[in-house]
């Protein structure tokens, strides 16, 4: 799923040559990004587009040789006239008079030719790591038989030196991807009309340039060399930033960084403001608190609001409210909470997850690293709203984009910082093989040389849990055992599960409010608060009527959760469905037998209260199938059931099994959350 889609997708013919484009916002001030070269297309500007389109209107076109473009052959057809023509031509079919340009390398190149041949169109140019006093012919990697023989590995050659930069596995794995849009023949074709910049025809092409220039180079750009950037600036009397120890693909590995030159730079081309910053004198301030829950199932939500109410019995105040998203905000409305209005700029990482989903499948990890642009996206929200508004304390349960690019852009940092989490170590699959195992290393290894640089940039680190319950695996090869580097970073409130625990005295009165008789057997089967868990639904009602067989005068009782349509839950004598409850525990506390998936608020939740149930963890999701059986099985809690084991004989067996059974699970301590709330209040 993108952080933003286009407002308009299509293409100008010119000279019979078809020339794609994407725009994002009305008509205003415009950005125009051409992409770097025929090897990759407009998914290039992915990190930047979502926050820019929020300021100005962004114009991304498509090189000739991918993308929506066409690839016409011939090294004439890649010359810089036509390149140049194609640029205007996308500023005409757009209505855009005049635009800043954003280039990378090449794109950077690009947007000083089109600024020296038309200054009319052009009202300032931002060059990143401009491909200038680069001689191809020169380059042994841009050696055409090369090209065209090993075509595999030009492309893997190119895009490592590309992206040098540690951990940039996922921008490579982005750029290979986008090289599958053009061709051998394009390339060679492309490298065939270029010439050599020259220190002379480069002098030349400055001093041709009126308009504004920044320049941003990384001093460890080991494609275009530092140098050659200084040499941009000073020529046309523009700006430098360089980015100490950054390769050549800065929009990339430092999108935030970048994002905010970009912006600052057309602001002041543009005369563009920005709101002014709120401002109380320090001694009429409140004390606020802005929580930020992963919106990724609703646990997180419900032990944040009890965390909430907790830290509002301690400090009275304290104003708390939310950057949220669905279904998040479902839970705060319910609860009275306040979600902040600038919320509706975030993009929707469920619907992310959910995408990324397959029959009770999801390749957690991967869908964390593919969720990168919407990472960025969402970050720009919070950073936004911490440069106008002031808080005290932010405190993000999981939330990923905050704790990463906080580390990246420590400079941003407003507030007191409380980092929530109920695992640690993103751990591999074994089907994902040496591949997945050496990813999910080196995630690991840039989070602790995050923490390592950083070591007071999370003011509080809240294991929502206890010590035993941290996996003994290590990060990594040649990395440290996971439960030592916890203990030794962490602090322990215990579990949080958001309520007290029913006493079992109460529970015959809850199922009268319920609607159940006495004696009946009731089977709860729930997906949590994303769409995932919709097949697991199916599959359980599917076996319902073998069940009732098993199980005489069984009532189950089926929550689809805030992001399923109950109608999609087929009707079967003997079952009830609902939709988002906001008192769920209620239910599980009642229950004679529940359903599950191997999320584990919901599985918490159920040994909290003392009940039996089955658990079906995601295929490939790495917390469900690791970090949750190990806590369970601490516990004594749950019956692992695996997805191939559902079928509607085995399944009811198990259900007329399990119903009812006497169950001895480790006790859940109902004070995490009290606990917590301290550890954050000594921050206000």
């Amino acid at each position: 799923m993108r952080a933003r889609y286009p407002d308009v997708e299509d293409h100008v013919v010119r000279d019979g040559v078809r020339i794609g484009y994407e725009v994002y916002g009305p008509p205003g001030p415009t950005l125009l990004l051409p992409t770097s070269m025929p090897l990759v297309h407009a998914r290039q500007w992915k990190a930047q587009v979502p926050y820019l389109a929020r300021h100005f209107r962004v114009v991304v076109v498509d090189h000739r040789g991918n993308g929506r473009s066409d690839r016409p052959p011939g090294p004439a057809a890649y010359g810089a006239e036509q390149d140049l023509a194609d640029l205007v031509a996308v500023l005409d079919a757009t209505g855009t008079d005049r635009a800043v340009v954003v280039g990378l390398s090449g794109g950077g190149l690009r947007a000083l030719l089109l600024a020296a041949a038309r200054p009319e169109r052009v009202a300032g140019v931002v060059a990143v790591a401009p491909a200038v006093l680069l001689d191809l012919a020169d380059v042994a990697l841009f050696d055409p038989r090369a090209i065209v023989g090993d075509w595999a590995g030009f492309v893997e050659a190119f895009f490592a030196a590309v992206h040098s930069d540690p951990h940039s596995s996922k921008p490579l794995e982005d750029a290979l991807g986008w090289a599958a849009g053009t061709t051998p023949e394009v390339m060679v074709d492309f490298l065939g009309a270029g010439g050599a910049q020259t220190p002379d025809r480069l002098r030349s092409l400055c001093a041709a340039v009126r308009c504004p220039v920044l320049v941003v180079h990384g001093d460890a750009d080991g494609m275009i060399p530092h140098p050659a950037g200084a040499a941009v600036a000073e020529w046309t009397g523009g700006d430098l930033v360089t980015m100490p120890g950054t390769g050549h693909a800065a929009p990339m590995r430092e999108p935030v960084r970048v994002n905010l030159l970009v912006r600052d730079f057309a602001d002041a081309v543009f005369g563009t403001r920005r709101p002014a910053p709120s401002w109380t004198p320090a001694r009429h301030r409140p004390r606020r608190a802005l929580f930020l829950s992963s919106p990724i199932g609703l646990g997180h939500a419900r032990r944040d609001i009890a965390i909430a109410r907790e830290l509002r019995a301690l400090r009275p105040d304290v104003e708390i409210e939310w950057l949220a998203q669905h279904p998040v905000t479902d839970a705060l409305a319910a609860a009275g909470e306040r979600v902040h209005p600038a919320s509706r700029h975030l993009a929707s990482e469920s619907a992310h997850v959910e995408g990324e989903s397959g029959e009770h499948d999801l390749h957690a990890f991967q869908a964390l690293r593919t969720m990168d642009e919407i990472l960025v996206a969402n970050f720009h929200v919070l950073a936004e709203l911490a440069d106008t508004e002031h808080h005290d304390l932010w405190v993000g349960d999981e939330a990923w984009d905050l704790d990463h690019f906080l580390h990246e852009n420590p400079e941003l940092k407003r507030a007191a910082y409380a980092w929530l989490t109920d695992f640690v170590g993103f751990l591999p699959m074994p089907e994902g093989g040496e591949r997945e195992a050496a990813l999910a290393a080196d995630h690991n290894a840039e989070m602790l040389e995050h923490v390592a640089r950083y070591p007071r940039l999370r003011d509080r680190a809240l294991f929502v849990g206890d010590l035993d319950d941290v996996v003994p695996d290590a990060f990594g090869p040649g990395l440290p055992a996971i439960r030592d580097w916890t203990a030794r970073h962490y602090a322990f409130p215990g579990y949080v599960t958001g309520f007290t625990p029913i006493d079992p005295r109460d529970r015959d009165g809850i199922r009268e409010e319920l609607g159940w008789r006495p004696g009946e057997p009731v089977c709860l089967v729930t997906a949590g608060g994303t769409g995932v868990g919709l097949p697991l639904l199916r599959r359980v009602v599917a076996a319902v009527p073998e069940a009732a067989r098993r199980v005489p005068g069984l009532r189950t009782v089926v929550v689809t959760g805030p992001r399923i349509d109950p109608d999609t839950i087929p009707p079967t004598p003997g079952l009830e469905v609902h939709g988002w409850v906001p008192d769920l525990h209620r239910h599980l506390a009642a229950c004679d037998l529940a359903i599950t998936h191997g999320g584990l608020s919901t599985t918490m939740e159920l040994t909290a209260h003392g009940r039996p149930f089955l658990y079906v963890p995601l295929r490939r999701h790495f917390e469900q199938n690791l970090h949750v059986p190990h806590r369970l099985a601490r516990h004594r809690a749950g019956r692992r059931t695996g997805w191939d084991e559902l079928a509607p004989d085995a399944l009811a067996d198990a259900i007329a099994r399990e119903i009812g059974r006497e169950v001895d699970h480790l006790p859940v301590d109902p004070g995490g959350a009290a606990r917590a709330a301290a550890m954050l209040a000594e921050l206000l």
